[in-house]
């Protein structure tokens, strides 16, 4: 075996570690989240999105399974990535008010009853922290799948809001669990909305 066979066999025994840790730890708590989203959707509420770097592509692929479909055809469920729209993000950036991204576009587009989805990989996150805090004036639910355990943005939720915190990931390690994660809850919501 070459060095460069040894270092990727090394990575691919890393990841089914972390991912048998994230099965023990996190599996447990992913029913009352998908529950706490489908209890949104049946109230005629959106899931809305939001993320910063590489794990907007979580956040979008999420959207983009619940308005097209993860296995099976179904109708399609509303879901919004906050960070899809790169002309409104740019704009609120170009205004000096990069914290404000997210929390903006929640006052705008949230109402009560609907449900807010934060994907944390590592980083920046006072953008983040202020769309939870946008969340909670416009009475809406949160849901965070953070990479980290007990981050700054745990204190900032109500009893009634949700976290599924991995175990201090590193931001290459955090997003193959994290899309496992993500497909595990899209899974759960059909199941629980559609049957099978």
């Amino acid at each position: 075996m070459t060095d460069s066979e040894q270092n990727i066999s090394e990575w691919f025994a890393t990841h089914m570690e972390l991912t048998a840790q994230a099965a023990s730890t996190v599996v447990p708590q992913m029913e009352p989240v998908a529950d706490a989203m489908v209890a949104a959707l049946l109230r005629d509420g959106k899931l809305m999105a939001c993320a910063n770097g590489s794990a907007n592509i979580l956040a979008q692929y999420f959207c983009t399974t619940l308005l097209n479909r993860l296995e099976h055809d179904r109708p399609a469920l509303p879901a919004i990535n906050l960070g899809a729209d790169a002309t409104t993000y740019s704009a609120i950036c170009r205004d000096n008010r990069f914290n404000d991204t997210f929390s903006r576009q929640v006052r705008a587009l949230g109402k009560p009853g609907d449900l807010l989805f934060v994907v944390v990989d590592d980083g920046h996150k006072a953008n983040l922290i202020q769309a939870i805090q946008a969340a909670h004036d416009r009475e809406m639910d949160v849901v965070v799948l953070s990479a980290r355990e007990k981050s700054d943005i745990t204190s900032l939720l109500h009893p009634e809001d949700h976290e599924l915190a991995l175990n201090n990931l590193s931001v290459a390690e955090a997003p193959a669990l994290m899309l496992l994660i993500v497909n595990g809850l899209c899974r759960l919501i059909d199941g629980k909305l559609f049957g099978g």
